[in-house]
């Protein structure tokens, strides 16, 4: 490569460790689970999605390893030649059973879920309308559609409805959010949306990643928390959070919009399909969603156990249910040296500066686990209070 062009992505790189914004990754040497070795130690794992801690459940191994003897480690095929699989179609079809849908797709990815939606179903008549804290594969896929975008501010209602209400031209209208907003842990006012999308005559879209499998009846997802299943047109998700933790999204909700994706959907029809041995895991993880309701319990007792001792300490953490929970610093170098000091206590818990977040709203952001127990906590929150006395966010005593 040219040393002047070399040097235009040297600059960037010098830029970003100058700022304290450089993100290393500690190679994981066991199984992703409440505790896992880093670097010949074992450490306490406070920032995995494993909400339910089944990525390391027996029975979602077992389903793995049977699927893997049967029906081989990969596809090498996308779906519509020669990648579809028995095992495909019943974990779509278990997918729809369990969100109370339709029909359901899925993709290698939800960022591939996302980035597939918009272009097939929109066109240059058609308006998006999208919450300014969207994850960044919703803002992604919005780009590569030519429908007209609006951005309403974050949850404001008032926004919304205003930008609703003078859009009426368009052919089609859809409102895109996350279900749970990754950063924050907050729930969209889901019920809200509805309510405008109908009265304005629009489309609902949810990403539900973040939701799907811990929140709601039978952990259905923020959309049955909130009490709207049923007038939601299209959920997107994950297989990689709660649903056993792997790979591979989906899109689940009105029949003629999915087919018309596994149509024209380009993620699909030119990635190759999930691997069997995910297909069947995550079909056991539902399953043991759905009949295991322990696993949520202590799922929202943990977090609200480290929510109350985080607030007691002094930590400005952002208010909810949702075991993300970002503890707020404000300052990428201060919160740098958090993450560090917690990595040498035998804490994993990653810090998060811009461009993951907004400029001044640097964080540790920790998610609690079902796999975590109470012993977990305490040391946890044992360690984080001598974290912060160290780097000076909480006054010594």
């Amino acid at each position: 490569m040219h040393e002047e062009i070399t040097s235009v992505f040297l600059r960037q790189l010098e830029h970003i460790q100058e700022q304290g914004l450089k993100k290393e990754e500690r190679p994981i040497a066991s199984p992703q689970d409440a505790h896992i070795v880093v670097k010949d130690r074992e450490i306490l794992n406070l920032c995995a999605n494993n909400y339910l801690g089944l990525a390391n459940h027996p029975a979602v191994i077992e389903a793995a390893a049977q699927a893997l003897k049967t029906r081989g480690y990969g596809m090498a095929s996308v779906r519509f030649i020669c990648g579809t699989q028995d095992l495909h179609q019943s974990l779509e079809n278990c997918i729809s059973r369990f969100l109370e849908t339709e029909e359901t797709i899925l993709y290698s990815s939800c960022f591939d879920a996302n980035t597939g939606l918009f272009e097939t179903l929109f066109s240059e008549e058609d308006a998006i309308f999208s919450d300014t804290l969207n994850h960044a594969s919703i803002i992604d896929g919005i780009r590569l559609c030519k429908a007209k975008r609006y951005r309403y501010r974050h949850t404001d209602m008032d926004d919304l409805e205003c930008l609703l209400k003078n859009a009426q031209k368009h052919r089609l209208r859809i409102v895109a959010t996350d279900g749970v907003f990754s950063m924050d842990g907050e729930i969209a006012p889901l019920a809200e949306i509805c309510d405008l999308a109908e009265t304005y005559d629009a489309l609902v879209m949810v990403d539900d990643s973040h939701a799907t499998g811990i929140l709601g009846k039978g952990g259905r997802g923020s959309i049955a928390h909130c009490g709207v299943t049923g007038r939601v047109d299209l959920i997107t998700g994950t297989l990689g959070k709660a649903l056993g933790g792997a790979s591979g999204g989906f899109t689940s909700g009105r029949r003629p919009l999915i087919d018309l994706l596994r149509q024209r959907s380009r993620p699909y029809l030119f990635s190759n399909s999930i691997p069997p041995i995910i297909a069947a895991a995550a079909k056991k993880a539902i399953d043991l969603i759905a009949s295991a309701p322990e696993l949520r319990n202590r799922l929202l007792e943990n977090t609200a156990f480290f929510r109350k001792g985080l607030q007691a300490l002094g930590f400005i953490i952002k208010r909810g249910i949702h075991p993300i929970i970002p503890i707020l610093i404000g300052d990428p170098v201060q919160t740098q040296e958090m993450s560090r000091v917690l990595f040498k206590a035998g804490i994993y818990a990653v810090a998060f500066s811009y461009p993951v977040v907004p400029e001044g709203q640097d964080r540790i952001r920790v998610q609690i686990s079902a796999a975590h127990s109470r012993e977990d906590l305490k040391f946890a929150l044992q360690q984080f209070e001598n974290a912060g006395k160290s780097v000076g966010i909480l006054a010594p005593t």
